[in-house]
């Protein structure tokens, strides 16, 4: 899996997810005094890797890195290599790594460092808080894909940065940094991937971000999803996903709306606090939150357990 990989459609070059189809957002566990639960971490990876997911995301939103320290996230990043990364000794994914901060230096920093872990990519988000001009997004991620010979997946996310990089942008990016490769689109916006599409070369990866968009996102011609409810329902997004690759869409379709309430549902409250509840109900290690996230109430825990009995598991 890891390393390009490419399919023949029409006398075009067309992309097939070079990290995996189903890359899950891993959760990070942290133990009761507030500590990576790093051991847990490397447990669950492996238990994702054997329950459809064909990539790990380390140190994203899901994960709370924004509450992790820059050393936190390596000393991860290298776990999550050696337990199913290249470095694996069972089953070996691609393992992703996000690098992504607010300044320009800064990202560059850390990513430097990264690279000595062994990640295979780096998720790079547009900055948040700030919220830079197209022309200054260009600039940022241009000096990003210079800095490094790592693969570098865009994370477009306008609902939590307050702006959204558009596809025209992109295409420039493209045009100078062959390093930038793919999207995690989590605009929400039908428009958005469509001309992502259209603009962007055949090869470049448009990742749905949002778990219940990933059939059409599929439909546009992307390739996968980076998803949250792959903790719970890995192996049937894989299922969807391959359905839809073979050209069963009634199948795809059936896998769609059945996974629909877990995939909203892991949404109802502020993200990670529904899917790591979910993890640690199902016998996993989900472990604690940092602040400001927090343990969910008796009454969001119990909609959780709902979702999840809802689907057929055994709590």
């Amino acid at each position: 899996m890891i390393g390009q990989q490419f399919i023949q459609k029409e006398g075009k070059i067309m992309a097939i997810a070079k990290f995996g189809r189903v890359i899950t957002a891993m959760i990070t566990p942290f133990k009761e005094n507030g500590d990576v639960n790093y051991e847990g971490a490397s447990s669950l990876s492996k238990y994702l890797v054997n329950h459809g997911s064909e990539g790990i995301l380390v140190g994203g939103t899901t994960g709370e890195g924004a509450t992790m320290s820059s050393e936190e996230k390596l000393k991860l990043y290298k776990m999550i290599v050696d337990a199913v990364g290249k470095n694996g000794t069972e089953k070996r994914v691609s393992v992703i790594g996000n690098a992504g901060t607010i300044g320009t230096k800064e990202t560059i920093e850390f990513l430097k460092a990264a690279e000595k872990t062994g990640i295979d990519a780096a998720l790079v988000i547009v900055p948040f808080y700030v919220k830079p001009t197209q022309e200054g997004m260009y600039q940022h991620f241009k000096a990003i894909a210079e800095s490094t010979e790592l693969p570098i997946i865009l994370y477009n996310v306008p609902g939590r940065v307050g702006v959204s990089i558009q596809p025209e942008t992109i295409k420039r990016l493209t045009d100078v940094c062959p390093n930038i490769v793919g999207v995690k689109d989590a605009a929400g916006n039908w428009d958005q991937v469509t001309k992502e599409k259209i603009l962007l070369p055949d090869d470049f990866m448009i990742y749905s971000g949002d778990d219940a968009f990933t059939l059409p996102v599929l439909a546009a011609g992307g390739v996968g999803v980076i998803s949250v409810a792959s903790h719970v329902i890995g192996e049937d997004l894989l299922s969807m996903i391959d359905a839809f690759e073979k050209g069963n869409l009634a199948a795809a379709r059936r896998l769609h709306l059945k996974m629909y309430p877990i995939m909203k549902g892991m949404f109802f409250i502020a993200s990670p606090i529904p899917v790591k509840t979910a993890v640690n109900l199902i016998g996993q290690p989900g472990g604690n939150f940092r602040l400001p996230m927090v343990a969910p109430t008796k009454e969001e825990e119990s909609h959780v357990r709902t979702l999840l009995e809802n689907y057929g598991f055994l709590l």
